[in-house]
This record gives C-alpha cells, sequence and structure tokens, in this order.
C-alpha cells in the first residue's frame, strides 16, 4: 500500500542588520533560506521530523516503523542555493540505529533526484564546491529491520539554510471527521510555519515552547475552537463552513506558546495577546474596523489587539512581550502598565480611544 507522504514546514529566520561598524545594506548577507520536511514516514512518538535539522545533535528524528527503499526523508528548500557541502550524522544521540544502507541524494529542481554519495559507518559527508541544490534526501538502499534515525542533518552553502529553531510538529486527528483530513493537513503546515513568528513575538530568558501539538476536530465541539496545553480542538461544523478562517487555528497556536499556568491571568488579556499576534503579525491588516465609541480596552480579542497594537507603537516595541512574559510566570498585576508605561491601564484605554475618534473623523 502507498503510503501518504507527510509535510511539514520548516522556518525562516533572518539575519540581523549589521551595526554601526557593519557596513551598507548592499553588504549584507542574504537571509536564510527557508524549509519544509517530506517523507513518507510516520514518526515514533516525540521524536519529530524537524529535529533532524535544528541544530542540535542531542535530538533526533525516529520512524515509528521500518523503511524500505522506497521510503524517504527529504529536506526542500524555499529556493536553491549553492551548497558548499553536507553532513548527515543518522542514528541516536548514543550511536544506536544508524543507517548503514543507505545513500544521500540531491535535487536542483526538488523533483529529480541522483545520488551524491552513500553513507559509510551511518554518516554521509561531502564537499560540493558550490553545487545548486534545491533538496536533499536520504533514503535506505533496503528494507531496515530498525526505525530509520536522523540525528543532524548539516549543509553549509550560500545563502545560507536557516534550521528550525524552534521545532515542531503537529499531529492531525480528523477521527470525528474524515472528509476534513486533507484541510486539517494544510492548516496545520500553515501553524508549523507560524510557529516559529509566534516563539519570537512570546520568547523570554530560560521557556521552552512545546514540540508537538495535537490538533483534533470534533462534530460536537460547541464554538470554534479552543487550546489546552498542547492540544488544539476545532469545530468541524464550523471550519466546514469557514475553511478560510486558517488564523483562527493561529490564534490557538499562539495560546499554546503563551504556556499560562496562573488563573489570575484576566482574559481579556490572554485573548488580546492571542489576537495581537494573529492580526499584526499572522495577517496584517485584516482586524477590520474598531467602533471608537463602543471599544474599551478590555474588549478582548481583537479590540484589546488593536489596544495592545496602541501601546506597541506609541509607548515600547516590547510590551506585548513583557506582558506576555509576567502572565507566564504568574506575576500579572494591573499595576504592571504603570510600571511600563508611566499610565494606568485605564488612562491608557481612554488615551487610544481618542485616537481612534480622531481617525474615524478623517
Amino acid at each position: 500500500m502507498q503510503r501518504s507522504i507527510w509535510v511539514y514546514l520548516g522556518v525562516q529566520v533572518f539575519c540581523a542588520r549589521l551595526g554601526a561598524s557593519g557596513g551598507s545594506a548592499a553588504n549584507e548577507p542574504e537571509p536564510p533560506v527557508a524549509a519544509i520536511i517530506e517523507t513518507t514516514l510516520r514518526t515514533a512518538s516525540g521524536q519529530i521530523r524537524q529535529f533532524a535539522f535544528d541544530g542540535d545533535g542531542d535530538t533526533c528524528f525516529v520512524s515509528d516503523q521500518t523503511p524500505c527503499s522506497t521510503d524517504h526523508f527529504t529536506l526542500v528548500l524555499d529556493r536553491t542555493v549553492a551548497v558548499k557541502s553536507i553532513v548527515v550524522t543518522t542514528g541516536r544521540p548514543d550511536g544506536n540505529d544508524r543507517l548503514e544502507a543507505g545513500s544521500l541524494e540531491a535535487s536542483e529542481d526538488g523533483t529529480t533526484f541522483s545520488e551524491i554519495m552513500k553513507l559509510v559507518d551511518g554518516v554521509a559527508r561531502g564537499e560540493l564546491r558550490g553545487r545548486k541544490i534545491r533538496a536533499v534526501r536520504i533514503r535506505p538502499r533496503a528494507e531496515l529491520k530498525r526505525p530509520l534515525a536522523i540525528r543532524e542533518l548539516a549543509i553549509e552553502s550560500e545563502p545560507a539554510v536557516a534550521v528550525f529553531k524552534y521545532p515542531i510538529e503537529f499531529i492531525v486527528d480528523v477521527t470525528d471527521a474524515p472528509e476534513m483530513r486533507e484541510w486539517a493537513e494544510k492548516v496545520a503546515a500553515v501553524c508549523e510555519r507560524a510557529y516559529p513568528m509566534i516563539n519570537e513575538e512570546l520568547k523570554a530568558e530560560g521557556f521552552k515552547p512545546p514540540h508537538l501539538v495535537t490538533m483534533t476536530l470534533k462534530k460536537d465541539f460547541r464554538g470554534v475552537a479552543a487550546a489546552s496545553g498542547t492540544r488544539i480542538t476545532g469545530s468541524v461544523k464550523f471550519f466546514s463552513d469557514h475553511p478560510d478562517d486558517v488564523g483562527a487555528m493561529v490564534h490557538e497556536t499562539v495560546h499554546v506558546v503563551q504556556r499560562y499556568r496562573s488563573r489570575t491571568n484576566p482574559g481579556w488579556l490572554v485573548e488580546g495577546v492571542a489576537d495581537y499576534v494573529r492580526f499584526f503579525k499572522y495577517e496584517p491588516g485584516k482586524l477590520g474596523r474598531i467602533n471608537p465609541e463602543r471599544a474599551r480596552y478590555n474588549g478582548s480579542y481583537r479590540v484589546t489587539a488593536a489596544f495592545l497594537a496602541y501601546l506597541n507603537g506609541t509607548y515600547d516595541q516590547e510590551i506585548v512581550r513583557k506582558l506576555n512574559r509576567v502572565m507566564r510566570e504568574g506575576q500579572y498585576r494591573e499595576e504592571v502598565f504603570k510600571e511600563l508605561t508611566g499610565k494606568t491601564v485605564q488612562e491608557l484605554g481612554e488615551e487610544w480611544k481618542a485616537t481612534l475618534r480622531r481617525r474615524a473623523r478623517v
């Protein structure tokens, strides 16, 4: 039986601009190229695909089945790069389950592959001298008696290829609605693509986001969607009627990253932060009009998102990240707004509403 191809999107990390002594923008290196992983193999528990390209030798991808010669694990780049060298290390960190009989293949167009080297003692290492490559593929040369384990794939190229800084994998559960599988897998891929952006917006020293998220669609779920821990549940009816509302699932993915454990956090701010990331980072321009006469800073969701965007642009471009950190640590107090801006949240709310009124008159 032909196995399904599972696609997991990678991340794109943009280079920082050069400092004062670094020269002009014309001399800056190109931003790293993003990548996705395509494979015929399902993931063993917790050993996600993106671990094979995260720059961490203590993690690895492991398949949940023994592969054969028709299976593959492929890194596909967003665009072609000039590759100087490639190193592939298979097996687990303890050295077990190395791929002894395997090949490393490459493709310039992402479709047609040819072998560039064989794995020796579970490793492939080669100098490619600037060869143009769009995708690299690891393929067993025979049926294995153990899972496929890939510890790390390292590529030196121009421009560089971005590793998965925030490795993530979404598991889709459509048992209740098999007809929604194609939609759910596309949305899961979108959420994986958005995951690094979400984590950059809500990052804090020492915080490590989850690596595995389960997305389930249920016919009896009331509402749109909800997140609890690392589980997201969505309504079959709502998303059948509104298949383009992918942003709702991105919103729930923000909740996964928020990782709040305290029940003292105000709901309006929790939802406002999630919608801020959705409407001002993921899909800017789709917030819609805010009625200045009905707007309240604690109106929740997109209304509070607009309030936070005002604070971000007027007072502190780190304010959402700082509010998120306080809530994540269970230390939220209303006085935090005055500590960060010099004004109470009520004063800030009235100030924001005044700007809305001025804009409405233009």
